[in-house]
Parts: C-alpha cells; structure tokens; sequence
C-alpha cells in the first residue's frame, strides 16, 4: 500500500527552472507545491537558497519551505516523515500535490523507499577518508563521540574501518547509522502514479543561469542574509552552514576575501553541484524522462491526464 495517490514531481539540477515550472502547474491542476530541496527547508535561509518569495507563495499553497530552524540536522529520513504529511494535507483539500526540488535523496525516498543505510555521496566519502590519512583516526572518533554517541559507544577507538563509515553516514543523512540499521522506509507512492520530468539545460545556459542567479541573490539581500546566520555561531559542520555561497560569504564577512571572489567561489560551488545532480539522476533514477524547461509543462499534463 503507498500512502500517496497521484502526484507530480519536478527535479534538476540547480537554476534550471524548477519552481517557476512547480507554479505554472499547480495554477493548471490545482495544486500544492511541496518542497524537495535538502537546503530550502531551512527558514534562516530564503534568499540565498532561491526559495520561492512570498509573492509566489501567495499564488499557490506552498510546504515543507522554510519550515527547520538552521540549528537542525535535517534528514532525509525527516524529509520522507514531513512530505507524507505535507501530501495528505495536499490531497484531504483535493490539491494534486506538486513535489519539486533537486535533492536526488528526497525523490528516492518518494519512490524506492530508503534502504537501512542510504548511499553516501563521493565527495562526503572522499574527505573523511582524505582526514583518516591526513589526521589518524582519534580525531574521527572524538568527532563520532560528539555526533553519534550512540554508535560511537559500540565501537573500539581504533576501527578504521567502522569510524569512518559512521560518520559518512552521519553527515550525509544526519541520523545515526545505528538508526539506519534498525529501520528502513518503504516508498511513499507508487512511481506509475506520477507525472515525472527531470529538467535539463545545455551546459552554457545553465552555467549562465547559475551566474545570473547568484549575482541577483546578492542584489535580493543574500549576504544580510548570511549575516544574520553567521551570527548565531552554528557549528560549521550543520548542512545549513554549508548552503552553496553560506560559507563563501561569511569567509567574505569575517574580512579574509573580497565580495567578487566571494561571489564567484560560490558559482563555481554551484556549478560542481549541478554536474553532481546530473550524474546522480542518471545512475540513480534512470527511467526519468529528461525533458527541456520549454517543454516541460506539457510533458507533465500529458503524463497526468494518463495516471
């Protein structure tokens, strides 16, 4: 049994027009968008993650955006709890729910359900084994003692193999890989009960749009933004403090670099990211359809008119 009746799902890579293309349909099917963006749940984070603005919240209803405090190591297990709520409510006011975002994890979860450990992205895996060479391990376990007590109390202080991989896993789901071992989430709705595109750009455009993107989020307020974040002194290590641009401008802030090299740190963060979203929607999900942002809108209708 899945929990969820029909719905429609946007993905892409980062600046490719997903939430513009989420409004324009949930103003033809009546529906709720319903976020799926690992970093615009964060509510201390609008301007700087391209979350919809309040003018485009008030023309459709809008959940799961800016509904985590910062301080949160939000997950995709909560993510999977919070959307199963979100897409109720969705259906109970006759709402066809609208689920978009880039986070590859999040439509897994939705689709496939979440195995007992999720997979751990390369870049996560690659530093920690890259601090395992450069530091030993004591650091790595003190690290997993503050994090992951749970898991850390289980293992010996020299496991070079189980540190680490705890805390991959920590850092890329924010739950213990002891949770993880205990439960798995099933899938949340059946993928034939989906309308379903990925959005794709020609490189140049999409490199343009990243660019454009960034430079208007700083007209928009993003460093203010950052500002006020950097501020509360969250610990460095938390997913909101590692927003693409987050770190870059507070490094900006703190008088280390100026705001052009701030700025196109930033881009080229975003850049690596979107090149990542591709590979992972390619391997991950192959069966998505890749549909160009013009076309999109009437692949969905079309795919919906079928379920």
């Amino acid at each position: 049994m899945h929990d969820v009746d029909r719905a429609v799902l946007i993905a892409g890579p980062t600046a490719s027009g997903k939430s513009a293309l989420a409004l324009k349909l949930a103003g033809k099917l009546r529906g709720a968008v319903i976020n799926a963006d690992s970093m615009q749940v964060y509510r201390d984070l609008r301007v700087i993650t391209a979350r919809p603005s309040p003018q485009e919240e008030a023309q459709a209803p809008h959940m799961l955006f800016g509904h985590v405090d910062a301080a949160e190591n939000y997950s995709a297990g909560k993510w999977r709890r919070d959307v199963a709520a979100a897409a109720a409510e969705a259906h109970a006011a006759g709402l066809v729910p609208i689920i978009v975002g880039g986070t590859g994890l999040y439509f897994k979860a939705l689709t496939s359900g979440l195995a007992a450990v999720p997979p751990v992205p390369a870049e996560i895996r690659t530093a920690i084994r890259a601090r395992l060479k450069a530091e030993g391990i004591a650091p790595l376990y003190a690290e997993l003692k503050q994090r992951d007590p749970q898991t850390a109390a289980r293992l010996m202080p020299n496991d070079r193999s189980r540190i680490p991989r705890a805390l991959e896993v920590f850092e890329a789901t924010g739950r213990s890989i002891s949770d993880w071992h205990r439960e798995g989430m099933p899938p949340l709705i059946d993928p034939a009960r989906t309308a379903k595109v990925f959005l794709t750009c020609e490189r140049g455009e999409l490199v343009k749009r990243i660019s454009e993107r960034f430079d208007v989020m700083l007209a928009a307020g993003a460093l203010d933004e950052v500002r006020a974040l950097a501020a509360r002194k969250l610990d460095p290590m938390l997913p909101s403090m590692k927003a693409h641009g987050v770190p870059w401008l507070i490094r900006h802030l703190a008088g280390e670099i100026a705001l052009p090299e701030a700025a196109e740190g930033a881009k080229m963060d975003t850049r690596r990211y979107a090149k990542r979203q591709l590979t992972w929607f390619r391997n991950q999900l192959p069966e998505w359809p890749w549909v160009a942002p013009g076309e999109a809108a009437g692949a969905l209708e079309a795919q919906f008119v079928g379920l």
